[in-house]
């Protein structure tokens, strides 16, 4: 399957809506026995009745050529499975088949995740990745397979050959069949989860998702996730707690997200959570929800454990405390220790590790809940060792979390910052045998690089050179030393203090994280 940045996102083509909002128990079947790409130009009646139910995944899951696939299944009459819908008593309801019906939209519409729908639906903010992927499928299928407006023009073209006429007049009146689920919401609801374990089933992540999307971690991961656009899964809210969520998400999402990772990699202003490709950043998300809920307990909670969130408080207050946290590691705010993405991050040829980060944001959320005080200025007191150390042993921190299962690298290497900052505090020098130590293996580990049989440079070494590069010209804290990230997270720091007489000219201003500015110089 394609890469998840290759995936087409057309998740405005059919809007969703809540069972419970729709008056919907029903046991009535829908008569209509198919339905056809003639229902989603104008003045077509089945398309817009359509609605996926809130618990559907996104409809972001197939590459440009998977969709140019079911394009040409659809114009050459070959077989394309029957979509399945329930009907309530306010709309038809995509229970399986919401790809294939959104695909359909999306050639009418000529609208691949970058059209005037998806731009609506998405409040007009549309990431560069989604753009690039949209133009790259419209391109293919207007090759392989033709725009619709070309069948819906030869329609009238009285110069078309029989043959041509033909297959127009077949494309344009071919329908799906259609299934009816018969039964309640319940019903609807169980049909879903058992077609989808079949087929291309759901993945861990996306079923613990739609189980628990009621409750706040979920409605928080999906908010943040589109900076509070597009579905409204907190829609049931009143306005003032769903305003609340909307401006804490989009909070969240530029600090996380912004600006947009593009490789290779040509500045040190890089997003602390990663590129903005859906699934990668929702797992990123509900971690990191899941250790600000966490608190001060020693078990990180389960996404689909505990009660729904009923009107919408739990989910604020989770938002408010990852809003917190977030600006402990980046931003202007006074406890900001603003640290640098591409020192914490960012492995050695400058992909964003999920680990690493992860690791951080555990130790930090850990700290905060047990208000460590002492933990953040011995931090700042060997901030410049400890990044110095980083930087320069990239490859082997990468190496050893590598060399560790998956499950067990957050913790490593939330462990390994905790001991480093305590070993440091200490005066201890730090040798590779102690980080191999510290990450819980024996030996001596190589580490080396795979052999290249382009002469091209790849993204990888382009990004890695830039990096390496790039930090060792970068600005530095006045106050601790370590690395400063201007773009995020910066204090203007009087030299000679206020009350001391110190005047606001330049030579009296000094940069520092807020952090040394405000708690550490104090």
């Amino acid at each position: 399957m394609a890469g998840r940045t290759n995936l087409v996102n057309l998740d405005a083509m059919i809007a969703r809506e809540d069972f419970a909002a729709s008056a919907a128990e029903t046991s009535d079947v829908g008569s209509v026995s198919s339905i056809s790409v003639r229902d989603f130009t104008a003045g077509g009646l089945i398309g817009p009745a359509l609605r996926k139910p809130d618990f559907q995944r996104e409809t972001n899951h197939w590459s440009p050529e998977q969709i140019v696939s079911l394009l040409q299944c659809f114009v050459n009459n070959d077989l394309i499975p029957s979509v399945i819908l329930w009907k309530s008593s306010s709309y038809l309801f995509v229970i399986d088949g919401g790809h294939r019906l959104s695909v359909l939209r999306a050639w009418v519409q000529d609208d691949y995740g970058d059209g005037h729908i998806s731009q609506q639906y998405f409040g007009y903010e549309i990431s560069g990745e989604q753009k690039k992927t949209a133009v790259k499928t419209r391109a293919i299928v207007n090759q392989s397979v033709g725009p619709w407006k070309h069948f819906e023009s030869a329609i009238a073209d009285a110069s078309i050959t029989s043959t041509e006429r033909a297959k127009v007049t077949s494309v344009v009146a071919r329908a799906l069949p259609i299934q009816w689920v018969h039964g309640n919401a319940d019903k609807a609801e169980n049909s879903f989860f058992m077609i989808n374990t079949k087929g291309t089933p759901l993945d861990d992540l996306e079923e613990s998702l739609l189980k628990s999307r009621r409750k706040a971690a979920s409605i928080a991961a999906r908010a943040i996730i589109r900076a509070g656009k597009g579905h409204r899964y907190w829609s049931k809210f009143d306005q003032t707690t769903a305003e609340n969520i909307e401006k804490l998400a989009q909070r969240l999402h530029g600090v996380l997200f912004d600006p947009e990772l593009k490789r290779p990699i040509k500045t040190l202003d890089l997003p602390l959570g990663g590129p903005k490709g859906v699934r990668t950043a929702l797992s990123i998300l509900i971690d990191l929800l899941m250790y600000v809920e966490r608190g001060q307990a020693k078990v990180t909670p389960k996404l689909d454990i505990g009660e729904d969130d009923l009107d919408g408080s739990v989910t604020v207050n989770l938002l408010q405390r990852a809003v917190r946290l977030a600006n402990r590691i980046s931003g202007d705010d006074k406890g900001s220790l603003g640290l640098h993405p591409a020192v914490y991050f960012y492995g050695p040829t400058g992909r964003h590790s999920g680990p690493m980060f992860m690791g951080t944001v555990s130790l930090l959320a850990k700290k905060l809940a047990n208000n460590d005080d002492a933990f953040f200025k011995k931090f700042s007191c060997v901030r410049s060792k400890l990044e110095s150390l980083l930087v320069d042993n990239k490859d082997l921190i990468a190496t050893l979390l590598q060399k560790n299962i998956s499950s067990r690298r957050v913790a490593i290497y939330a462990d390994l910052l905790d001991q480093l900052v305590s070993d440091l505090g200490d005066n201890k020098a730090i040798s590779d045998e102690d980080l191999v130590r510290i990450c819980g293996l024996e030996g001596k580990i190589l580490v080396g690089k795979v052999a290249m049989s382009s002469k091209d440079f790849s993204d990888d070494t382009k990004s890695e050179v830039f990096i390496s590069n790039a930090l060792k010209s970068a600005m530095k804290c006045s106050i601790c030393g370590g690395y400063l990230d201007p773009e995020k997270s910066i204090s203007y720091d009087h030299v000679t203090r206020k009350q001391d007489g110190g005047f606001g000219v330049s030579e009296n201003c000094a940069l520092s994280h807020p952090y040394c500015n405000q708690s550490v110089k104090n």
